[in-house]
């Protein structure tokens, strides 16, 4: 049999090998470590080979904490299963479903349209006012939703100013040789038209393609360079939307995953740590996000062709009259929605009132609301909850006193905001039991003395200087989560994070913030993540082009967050001194753990 055959077969059933040999291949872990260290090495090694390679789905192996930590005596069930919905998944829950309402209800889609609006449509700007807009709706909606919505509006005005893709093909083949269209028998650019849903799309580019087909007088070679600088601005438009979309979810503890796993792992290492809460986070990570997008922005405008005299100079020729021509689309678009009506402005009172009240709980640097209530009762899960909860009760159809009064009104039947049925098919319930995998994960990790044991073969890290760690440590979970999944990763890394922190005598702040922001700069592959594969599929972008884009869009990242770092964070969370609260974690590490750090020592 060909090896070529054999290897098909065997990657056909590669996910059922891995399950069958990784434990296997892990079980010297067992015997070579403590007892008690060996078996929860074991078992994160064992989730970590999982989740990298999806074995089993994600979800699943989350769940894996419930049956082999109370099975191999490292923790009982009844300490595992409630870390599975801790006061921060319904902080997470809450968000979800404020998100559900939002684009129940199509208020996403009116702030994107308004916000291109006002940046106009020469295309450095429409990058600026596709990133500003899927960065703020990210925040609050998740990424991969966002990309999803707002792919198909950028593919609309793409072809008011550029007209049909097929034709724009039609043109470069037409004005170069057609030899030179085919390399080794493979066309040398592919591309397809952007799936999107039919509708949206007729809508946004009716009347788009008006006086395309003017004669054109142009020679062959300005047909070609034209045709590249809008095939470059058509890619920069696509790429800035997912890239977009995963830094604007930095920026709030809802906004992903990752934001998360952290507050819930510093309330589990460090429990006298109140520092971070959803304004206090806001406050750091916005600036932050501003910073990066701009930069970002920058790097895909000047890549991508967008930036160029036009932006400073009016003319009159034919990219002018696309441009007036996209413009006219998105105000159209814009005043078919129609006035805002009670349904929009409802949810838009609620989201606002809800990123208030969570914002002015605990603000930090002057009291919050949350001084009104028993210290320590109330907290960000709290009000979530009771904002998303008026959610399904309040009416969605203005209330009238005519209508009780009226026997002859029809008799319709009473609308909330939000149906149960529509929040329980908007929330992804497998990232709920991911984030509870983590935390269950992380208690294991600290309860066996599993992180003491990993920090302490981390002390040679001690010889480099903490502001390089922080880029170091940025800089390897942003590469390692382009093959894994995000959550995952910061699951696998965040507890010996800490304890390198610990053994370090640094602030642990200082290395969990960045590594957690470094999580979700993943930017060079389609795989990386949901909203990179969603702008992939649409057949318009190569992976070099994201290669080439994304792994600038890294290193700014990593610079821009060890500049938040040594700046404002420093000033926020005061992160040039050991706090009380990290003492208190390491002294009692020290004392229960000591025994079998010193056996392992004597060991080897």
């Amino acid at each position: 049999m060909k090896i070529s055959v054999v290897s098909n077969k065997l990657w056909c059933v590669h996910k059922q090998l891995i399950l069958l040999l990784v434990p296997l291949l892990l079980l010297p872990l067992l015997f070579r470590l403590p007892e008690k260290e060996g078996k929860c090495l074991y078992v994160v090694a064992l989730m970590a080979m999982f989740w990298c390679t999806e074995a089993l789905p994600l979800a699943v192996t989350a769940m894996l904490p419930v049956c082999l930590f109370p099975t191999l005596g490292i923790l009982p069930s009844k300490t595992i299963c409630p870390q599975y919905f801790l006061e921060t998944n319904f902080l997470f829950l809450s968000g979800l479903v404020m998100a559900s309402s939002i684009e129940e209800w199509g208020l996403h889609r009116r702030i994107a349209l308004k916000v291109l609006t006002i940046v106009g449509v020469k295309p450095a700007w429409l990058i600026m006012g596709m990133m500003v807009t899927s960065s703020f709706l990210s925040m609050w909606l998740s990424n991969t939703a966002t990309t999803a919505m707002m792919l198909p509006i950028a593919n609309a005005i793409l072809e008011s100013l550029f007209g049909d893709l097929e034709a724009l093909k039609e043109k470069c083949k037409s004005a170069e040789d057609p030899d030179s269209d085919i390399i080794n028998g493979q066309p040398s650019l592919k591309l397809h038209s952007l799936p999107s849903v039919p509708s949206e799309k007729q809508i946004l580019s009716m009347d788009g393609t008006d006086g395309t087909e003017q004669s054109d007088t142009r020679t062959s070679e300005d047909i070609r360079s034209e045709s590249k600088y809008q095939l470059k601005v058509w890619k920069g438009f696509l790429i800035c939307i997912p890239y977009a979309a995963s830094i604007g979810g930095t920026a709030t503890l809802t906004g992903t995953a990752p934001n998360l796993i952290l507050i819930g792992q510093m309330k589990s290492y460090f429990p006298d740590c109140d520092l971070i809460n959803f304004g206090s986070w806001f406050a750091f990570a916005f600036p932050l996000m501003l910073l990066f997008l701009f930069l970002g922005w920058i790097w895909i405008a000047f890549l991508h062709g967008g930036l160029n005299s036009r932006l400073c100079f009016t003319r009159h020729d034919r990219r002018a009259q696309a441009e007036a021509r996209a413009q006219a689309l998105i105000l159209e678009d814009y005043k078919k929605l129609g006035p805002i009506n009670f349904a929009e402005g409802s949810i838009a009172f609620f989201f606002v009132l809800f990123a208030v009240l969570l914002f002015t709980r605990d603000p930090k640097f002057i009291p919050g609301w949350s001084v009104f209530f028993k210290k320590g009762y109330v907290s960000d899960a709290v009000t979530g909850v009771i904002i998303v909860s008026m959610l399904f009760f309040f009416p969605s159809q203005k209330p009238s006193l005519s209508w009780w009064l009226d026997p002859q009104a029809s008799n319709t039947p009473y609308v909330p905001l939000l149906s149960w049925k529509k929040a329980q098919d908007s929330v992804p319930w497998n990232i709920i039991l991911l984030l509870g995998g983590g935390f269950a994960m992380a208690k294991a990790c600290e309860e066996s003395g599993l992180a003491t044991w990993i920090g302490g073969h981390l002390q040679p890290l001690a010889e480099i200087p903490p502001a390089a760690a922080v880029m170091l440590i940025t800089a390897f979970l942003a590469c390692f989560t382009e093959f894994a999944s995000n959550t995952a990763t910061i699951i696998i890394f965040l507890p010996v994070i800490a304890e390198l922190a610990i053994h370090v005598s640094v602030n642990p702040l200082y290395f969990m913030i960045p590594a957690t922001i470094g999580c979700s700069y993943a930017f060079m592959l389609p795989v990386s993540t949901p909203p990179n594969s969603i702008a992939f599929a649409s057949g318009h972008l190569m992976v070099k082009d994201m290669v080439k884009t994304g792994l600038v869009m890294n290193i700014l990242g990593i610079l821009s967050v060890s500049l938040a770092m040594n700046t404002w964070g420093i000033a926020m969370f005061d992160l040039n001194t050991y706090p009380e609260w990290a003492h208190h974690m390491n002294k009692s590490v020290t004392d229960v753990h000591l025994s079998p750090m010193q056996s392992l020592n004597a060991t080897l």
